[in-house]
């Protein structure tokens, strides 16, 4: 089957004129198979795409990684410069001195050297150490949102991710980060479920163009 050439965005806010392709590939999944989520993405990427979205929640960084690089080996991309890859942030790690060393573990686990984008998984955090699933309400906490952010900035400056942003941020929480930020988030990510196919579908709104 033809591969197929899927359109781009530019990304406000990013290391660079950096640009997101406007499909990509959800790797969230109550299946942990490491074997199928190669092989999903492997297909994936002879159809065409090159954008991955994937979580330290999910379990599938690893996975992932691994993929990337059998396509590399492979030759189905050339290079990693041609893929686009988003990870998130988890709510136990999100504090401010988490934030780096929780990025850095999942560069380890994608065998990546850099993110094209991080993004804050929820604008909550919860206590650190515990486990990701199931988490208990006793251990939720607000956000420290300045301090985490800042901590998000710094890990774009060091060349870690191209870009930074949120996810599942209400209008009111994502004015408080504009408030502050000096590098203000790229996107958006919300999702939307369709009831009648239950399919999740994950939106990337970009937040902001810079000149």
């Amino acid at each position: 089957m033809a591969s197929t050439t899927i359109p781009k965005l530019l990304l406000g806010s990013s290391a660079g004129l950096k640009t997101i392709p406007v499909l990509g590939l959800g790797t969230a999944s109550n299946d942990k198979d490491p074997i199928l989520l190669k092989n999903a993405v492997l297909e994936a990427i002879k159809l065409g795409y090159t954008h991955f979205d994937t979580a330290s929640a999910y379990g599938s960084e690893q996975g992932l990684g691994e993929a990337i690089a059998e396509a590399l080996k492979l030759g189905l991309v050339a290079s990693r410069d041609e893929l686009f890859i988003t990870s998130k942030l988890w709510i136990t790690d999100s504090h401010p001195h988490l934030v780096l060393p929780s990025l850095k573990t999942s560069l380890g686990k994608l065998q990546l050297e850099y993110l094209d984008l991080y993004l804050i998984h929820w604008p909550v955090s919860a206590k650190p150490g515990g486990p990701v699933f199931p988490i208990n309400e006793k251990d939720l906490m607000p956000m420290d949102f300045k301090s985490v952010w800042t901590a998000m900035e710094e890990c774009q400056k060091l060349g870690l991710t191209k870009s930074i942003g949120v996810s599942n941020f209400t209008c009111k929480k994502l004015q408080n980060i504009l408030s502050f930020a000096t590098i203000p988030p790229s996107v958006n990510q919300v999702r939307i479920i369709t009831p009648i196919y239950n399919i999740y579908i994950y939106i990337y709104t970009c937040i902001s163009i810079n000149s």
